[in-house]
């Protein structure tokens, strides 16, 4: 995966809020075996904390002015991309949105972009206060994605993803593939608190799944706005496959049989790792929004 190293880097659909302190705070997911459980769920969700019953709300934090600074200080181009993680991500976030805006268009619709907040410890949302326990998550109440990028290494070491970089973006282009269904109205189709093989819960997580594979298929012909080219270069099968591994790591039966050493379909909310992979490649192989109708 590479990017175009003349690109400039757009740093405002970013908020950094790493380091910086929450004050105060009300109930909040903690660490231990509470954190671990926390962190199933919010994978199995990937929505925010508060549709789970979690926490409850403090305001969005505001970027401080040195942790802004430093991003837009060291993620400034392709260049950057190419060479530090938290760049990627600005980078991965640029493109996400470029594709998503240029085919609300097409279709005669309008896209609202949609921050992502870097962060780390613990991170007040409009869906509640959350720790990085939670792993990566979109949250509707201020349309955001959040995401403390230590998630990734957890990635390897706890769900046993090969990494590499397109497994990071793979992560990303799925949670703003629920803000793609915020925007069409779909993602509330999951908040009947059901679940199982055949839930809408399955259904909404295997779309955001496809929609992240139509983003890639199109990743390298996305024109940058700045630039008039694509700012992702390169994706090679090999990273389509990193792809494809992380979205079965994280699928409910390989996370079941890790964490609780059987099985149990019928409380899925996310679908199986084969279920993941194949509505992945669903969307890389055709391209198509509209191929993902997962509520036939």
């Amino acid at each position: 995966m590479q990017f175009d190293d003349d690109a400039n880097l757009d740093t405002s659909e970013v908020q950094d809020v790493r380091g910086s302190r929450v004050p105060g705070g009300k109930a909040t997911i903690g660490g231990g075996l509470a954190g671990l459980i926390a962190l199933l769920l919010a994978l199995f969700f990937g929505v925010g904390p508060d549709q789970l019953g979690l926490s409850s709300g403090d305001s969005s934090p505001a970027p401080t002015s040195s942790s802004l600074a430093q991003v837009q200080q060291s993620c400034r181009t392709g260049r950057d991309a190419n060479t530090k993680e938290d760049c990627r991500m600005v980078a991965v976030v640029n493109s996400v949105q470029d594709f998503w805006k240029q085919e609300f268009q097409q279709r005669r619709g309008t896209y609202t972009n949609a921050p992502t907040v870097f962060f780390t410890g613990r991170v007040p949302t409009a869906c509640g206060t959350a720790t990085s326990a939670v792993g990566p998550f979109y949250c509707p109440g201020d349309r955001k994605v959040y995401l403390d990028l230590g998630f990734f290494d957890e990635l390897r070491s706890k769900f046993g993803a090969s990494g590499g970089p397109f497994a990071q973006a793979y992560v990303v282009a799925h949670e703003y593939g629920h803000h793609v269904q915020d925007l069409m109205g779909t993602l509330s189709r999951s908040q009947d608190n059901l679940t199982g093989v055949n839930s809408n819960a399955v259904r909404v997580e295997l779309q955001a799944d496809c929609y992240a594979g139509v983003w890639a298929r199109h990743a390298t012909t996305t024109k940058d706005e700045s630039t008039g080219r694509p700012l992702i270069t390169s994706l090679t099968s090999a990273d389509i496959r990193d792809g494809l591994d992380a979205a079965a790591a994280v699928g409910d039966d390989r996370i079941q049989e890790r964490y609780q050493g059987r099985v149990t379909p019928e409380t899925w909310t996310h679908g199986s790792a084969r279920q993941r992979q194949q509505w992945f490649y669903q969307g890389y192989r055709t391209g198509d929004m509209a191929q993902c109708n997962t509520f036939r």
